[in-house]
């Protein structure tokens, strides 16, 4: 089975594939300053809960996969993989990992690992003209054009961040929890900043993907927009322009990567 892992800021997702099926995940807190062995013990604790696993660490793992926007965590990772996974195989996104799709930025070192593998998912699910719009710490919009190249995109603040910035920079607000309001026009405070969050963000993603659509396709309803990340279900009901919402594109793009690489060593 191949373990795949995707770093974020804020959460960490893993996900156990089974060929090309998903059949297990997990959802953690990214902390940068957990060491390798700290990081061993918590997966150990989370796969040894597995049917499907043995119960020594790495037992029942064919491959790894593993991208990161943290580079203290992927160093811990790497650790991680040398040292408790013996021999077997481990892909970490970087320069110089083959993912397939051209990269047409300025500098392509500056685009974050999760948002190319995004692409090769999305690329590889849909086909091109494709937009994915992932709802993490920032919200980011990734074009990918119809010869499956990644274009550019753009990274907006993200709605936790929002709601927090709320709270730390209004005397009379405060964090709130993200459920949906009653009505647009809220009738107290509370539902007030819920409709500002829930209906400005899916305001935005449409406003933004439309305008993006416009430049990366002569008939912008040709572009398929894909919507990902743990914060995309509080918005879908909503953004106008999501045609697909696939939870575990960035895992998918993983086990994508993965046997690009291993095939080619």
């Amino acid at each position: 089975m191949l373990l795949t892992i995707d770093v974020g800021n804020t959460h960490t997702v893993l996900g156990l594939f089974d060929g090309e099926e998903i059949i297990e995940h997990w959802r953690i807190s990214t902390d940068a300053r957990r060491t390798a062995d700290e990081l061993a013990v918590l997966l150990n604790g989370l796969m040894g809960m597995h049917p499907l696993l043995g119960e020594e660490l790495g037992d029942g793992i064919d491959g790894i996969a593993i991208c990161s926007t943290v580079p203290s965590v992927l160093h811990e990772l790497r650790e991680v993989t040398r040292r408790h996974y013996g021999d077997v195989p481990a892909i970490l996104v970087e320069p110089g990992v083959k993912t397939g799709v051209p990269i047409l930025f300025d500098n392509p070192k500056e685009v974050g690992a999760d948002r190319i593998i995004n692409a090769v998912a999305a690329n590889e699910l849909y086909g091109g003209p494709a937009i994915v719009v992932d709802f993490g710490t920032a919200t980011t919009f990734d074009a990918i054009s119809a010869r499956g190249e990644y274009v550019g995109g753009v990274i907006a603040p993200g709605i936790e961040i929002s709601v927090e910035a709320l709270g730390v920079r209004a005397a009379q607000l405060r964090k709130i929890e993200l459920n949906r309001p009653r009505n647009v026009i809220g009738k107290n405070t509370v539902e007030a900043m819920q409709s500002g969050i829930l209906y400005g963000f899916a305001g935005q993603v449409d406003g933004l993907v439309n305008r993006m659509a416009k430049e990366l396709a002569e008939d912008p309803d040709d572009v398929t927009v894909i919507a990902t990340g743990g914060l995309a279900p509080l918005v879908l009901a909503d953004a106008t322009v999501i045609d697909e919402h696939e939870p575990w594109l960035t895992l998918i793009g993983l086990r994508l990567v993965y046997e690009r690489n291993v095939a080619r060593s």
